[in-house]
Parts: structure tokens; C-alpha cells; sequence
């Protein structure tokens, strides 16, 4: 087929390579984000010049010349692979075949934009990744394609993306195309009873809240490692708290109960958080045994006053 491949960041390069090294398919197009000022070029950019591939970066799917400009290509299908800006369905319904995109959860659940974290921070055991037919609603087209991971109890935003999501998806992106291939690819609709949303997942939404329980703040922890990063204060001063493990405490919530070379023990409410890696606010990632040391920090100090 000939396919236009949309995407952004490592995702969609490691989605574009996948799809040039199986070979069956002819890739006319790369689609990307418009270049920033000041930011690094996109990998899929990048890539995709080197493989000597056409790369266009329309600021608007609307525009008529940017619509002809796809009709011009000829393709079978769109392949959205991590794609961040709305593209309607004009420009989606170009290709012989229509268009298909990646979203990082098991949909109707966790539509939106921070499909990653949410689920870990709410304490989910299981996830995973869909591959639908994108309409004008927020991630409510039909089913093609799911697959599922496990949440283990000490995984991260990061283990669970790059470490399950990021290459069970590259290998669903081939499976996907294969389906679409073949005929009569499945089309199933969401079960809008069971859809939830949410927003971004900002600097806002990842404070910790040292009295609620243990298990909240873990999660809420190793659900934003690394992005956005949960914080706290100490002496008035912001303090990212990254890699870190459950262990038992008992003190005020927030208090800093003890100290040693493993890591900063912090109470909260039936247990305590053993603080490992930190990023104070003048400061790069370090150790808590770094930061202990260049902070003066002593058992009974509290967090987040």
C-alpha cells in the first residue's frame, strides 16, 4: 500500500523505521508537527530527510493548498502514530482506505492527552494501547486493534511507556496496517459507558499531598517519573521528587523521620515514602544522598510547609 506516515518524536520515527524495514508497504509521505524556534528538529523529520522521503509540516489540515497537497499523494492509508494536533476529517479521509492513529490506553478509558500517567496515578494494574478509526471527537473512533500490559506495582510513567507501550505499539503499528491490508479490517464502536477522560497531566496536578495515604502519594509519584514530575517544598523552596519505594514510617505527614545514604524517608498517612532521586530547584536530577549532604537536611525537617 501506499501509506502516509503522521507522526511525532521517537515514537513516530521508531514507527516509520518499523514500516520501512518490514518493506512491503511505500511510505509517500511523512507528516510532522511545524518546526519551533529554538527546539531541536523533530526525529521524524530527521529521519525521514535521511531516508530521502518527502516531509510536509502544514500548519493547518484546513488549508486548501495543504489538502491538495495530500490528494496529490495517492495513498492507501494515514498512519497516525503519535500525533498531537487535530487533523479533520477532510484531510483524514484523503487516503483510499481513511486514516488510523495510535492512542497509549485500552479506549474507551483514558481518552486524552496523558493517557499514560493517569491510569498509574489512579492505581491501575493493567493498561494498554488502541489503534482506532479517529472521527472529530477526542480519541471516540472505532476500535481497529488493542492490545494489553500489566502495571507492576513499582512501575513508572517511564517503565510503562518505553518499556511496554513504546515497543508493543511499534509492533501493533505493522499489525495494524496488515489488518487494514488485508480487507475488511475491524471497526468496532466504543462502549461510551465505559469512556473516561482526562486532561493533561501538569505541574498542578502532581503536588503531593503528604496526608493522604501512602499508597496515593506512591502512585502519584511513579506516575509522573519523569513527567511532570510530582514536588513538594522544603524551606520554601520547590523539590521534584522522582525514584523512590513504599516503606514503614510513622511521623507527621510530610515529616522527614530519617535520613541515610539509601534515600530520605518521608511519613504519610499509614506508612512512608523512602525518597531516592531528587531535583532540587537549582539543581539538576541527584541523588537524595546528594541532596541530603548539600542541603544540611536532618530527620524532623517536613515537607511541603
Amino acid at each position: 500500500m501506499r501509506l502516509i506516515v503522521m507522526g511525532q518524536q521517537a515514537f513516530g520515527k521508531s514507527a516509520l523505521e518499523a514500516i520501512l524495514d518490514k518493506g512491503e508497504d511505500e511510505v509517500v509521505a511523512v507528516y510532522c508537527a511545524p518546526d519551533k524556534e529554538g527546539k531541536p528538529v523533530d526525529p521524524v523529520k530527521e529521519f525521514a530527510l535521511e531516508k530521502g522521503l518527502p516531509v510536509y509540516q502544514p500548519a493547518n489540515f484546513k488549508d486548501a493548498d495543504a489538502l491538495d497537497q495530500m490528494r496529490a499523494l495517492n495513498a492507501d492509508l494515514c498512519v497516525m502514530a503519535y500525533v498531537i494536533i487535530f487533523v479533520p476529517e477532510e484531510a483524514r479521509s484523503i487516503p483510499t482506505h481513511g486514516s488510523i492513529c495510535f492512542h497509549p490506553s485500552v479506549l474507551p478509558k483514558h481518552r486524552g492527552p496523558s493517557s499514560i500517567n493517569w491510569p498509574i496515578i489512579g492505581g491501575a494494574t493493567k493498561s494498554g494501547l488502541t489503534f482506532f478509526w479517529p472521527d472529530d471527537g477526542l480519541d471516540e473512533g472505532e476500535i481497529l486493534l488493542q492490545k494489553h500490559i500489566d502495571i507492576g506495582p513499582d512501575d513508572t510513567l517511564g517503565t510503562v511507556y518505553f518499556e511496554k507501550i513504546f515497543p508493543l505499539g511499534i509492533a501493533a503499528t505493522l499489525e495494524a496496517i496488515a489488518l487494514v491490508k488485508a480487507g475488511n479490517p475491524p471497526r468496532i464502536v466504543q462502549d461510551e459507558k465505559l469512556a473516561t477522560y482526562e486532561s493533561w497531566c501538569r505541574k498542578a496536578d502532581a503536588e503531593i499531598d503528604w496526608s493522604k495515604p501512602v499508597d496515593v502519594v506512591y502512585n502519584l509519584i511513579r506516575g509522573t517519573n519523569p513527567q511532570p514530575g510530582a514536588w513538594t517544598t522544603h524551606d520554601g523552596n520547590e523539590l521534584k521528587i522522582f525514584d523512590c519505594a513504599k516503606v514503614d514510617a510513622s511521623g507527621a505527614p510530610g515529616e522527614v523521620t530519617a535520613v541515610s545514604a539509601e534515600g530520605i524517608t518521608v511519613a504519610t498517612a499509614g506508612g512512608g515514602i523512602l525518597v531516592k532521586r531528587v531535583k532540587p530547584h537549582d539543581d539538576k536530577k541527584i541523588s537524595a544522598a546528594d541532596f541530603i549532604a548539600s542541603s544540611g537536611l536532618v530527620a524532623g525537617a517536613v515537607f511541603g510547609k
